[in-house]
């Protein structure tokens, strides 16, 4: 090989190791996956990940960035030795991160590469990921919009903080949260409004599918309930159930709602990790929700994104709570309570959950 092609062959080298830091620094899962050769691995002991192929970097990758107030990370090129249409390298990293449970800490690092020609050009074949040093000390900043500024510190942004539960989240939280879910084996789409929500129920839901509506605010403003109750496109459960006799026909009511072909509801908050939130007074709800539906579409609004289960918990008592005591009390002469309380932090079976999140605030 001639010295011109090997300068290219390094220039190219050092761009791709530069575009992986730049697709890390911008979340983009999708790009940095095609970084690597088809077969590529990523391998991170200290966690532990190994991630093998395109498709399992990508969801593997969304599954850690899910984890994260803030991440920033400094690659400073180190060796490239070439030997035809393979070569081997080190990159060093630097890196300060904060994650949505609190941790933080900064660290140095160093990638050991091996990296293929291919038509598309040089990719890697394979990173292998070394923590050479481990500062745990919490970090004393925030990133502007981060976690620190949502609970109130002097950068709180104009969306509100973590406990105005009523504002919609951020955009990059939105983000966050949809590829949390993806990560944890969901189904996310991010939608502009619940009118979107409405028109893309049509489509998840076959004719003549028998479907259950759980009790939601969400689904009662946005038109959804009345399309699944009113119509007859569907065999909609909760009409049938109300015309039944309660004290006579207890166990096939018990049946109906928990293993509907379809079940359609709302929660009472998504984390930016991925989990979904669900609070019942009675429970009856919950058995579909878990796994009892063949499938389950929740619709979310924007401000019931929250950073953690802690913060979740405390939207359900805080707020979400008061709010249903006041339906429940004019509708069934009660106040409401959390009695059962159910978290999905992940959905086993692949296109099983659909979780439709909306840009906008709606129900409670």
């Amino acid at each position: 090989m001639n010295d011109f092609a090997e300068i290219a062959d390094r220039v190219e080298i050092d761009t791709l190791r530069a575009e992986f830091t730049d697709a890390v620094m911008m979340r983009d899962c999708a790009r940095l996956a095609e970084l690597f050769t088809p077969d590529g691995v990523l391998r991170m002991p200290n966690v532990p990940v190994e991630l093998v192929g395109r498709e399992e970097i990508v969801t593997g990758r969304e599954r850690l960035q899910s984890q994260w107030d803030f991440f920033v990370q400094n690659s400073h090129p180190g060796t490239i030795r070439i030997d035809g249409d393979t070569a081997t390298g080190r990159t060093y990293m630097q890196e300060v991160a904060r994650l949505l449970d609190g941790r933080s800490g900064a660290n140095f690092a160093v990638y050991h590469d091996t990296y293929r020609r291919t038509p598309e050009g040089w990719r890697f074949a394979e990173r292998v990921y070394e923590v050479r040093y481990l500062d745990s000390t919490p970090l004393a900043g925030s990133a502007p919009g981060g976690r620190a500024a949502d609970v109130g510190g002097a950068d709180a942004s104009d969306e509100g903080t973590a406990d105005d539960f009523t504002a919609p989240a951020s955009a990059e939280r939105l983000d966050r949260a949809i590829a949390a879910l993806r990560a944890n084996g969901f189904t996310a789409e991010l939608l502009d409004d619940a009118a979107a929500a409405r028109a893309r129920i049509k489509d998840l839901i076959p004719e003549g599918a028998s479907v259950f509506t759980g009790a939601s605010e969400t689904l009662r403003l946005s038109g959804i309930a009345e399309d699944i109750e009113a119509g007859d496109r569907y065999d909609a459960v909760r009409p049938r159930v109300l015309k039944m006799d309660r004290a006579t026909e207890s166990d096939r009511i018990r049946r109906m709602v928990a293993t509907p072909d379809v079940f359609v509801a709302s929660v009472a908050a998504v984390t930016e990790t991925g989990s979904l939130v669900i609070a019942s007074g009675s429970g009856s709800q919950l058995p579909a929700s878990a796994g009892g539906a063949a499938k389950a579409i929740w619709v979310v609004g924007a401000q019931k994104v929250v950073p953690d289960l802690d913060t979740a918990l405390r939207r359900v008592e805080e707020h979400a709570l008061p709010l249903e005591s006041v339906r429940a009390q004019s509708v069934y002469g009660h106040p409401s309570a959390v009695n059962r309380l159910l978290v999905l932090n992940a959905e086993p079976q692949p296109g099983r959950g659909t979780v439709l999140l909306l840009r906008e605030a709606t129900g409670f």
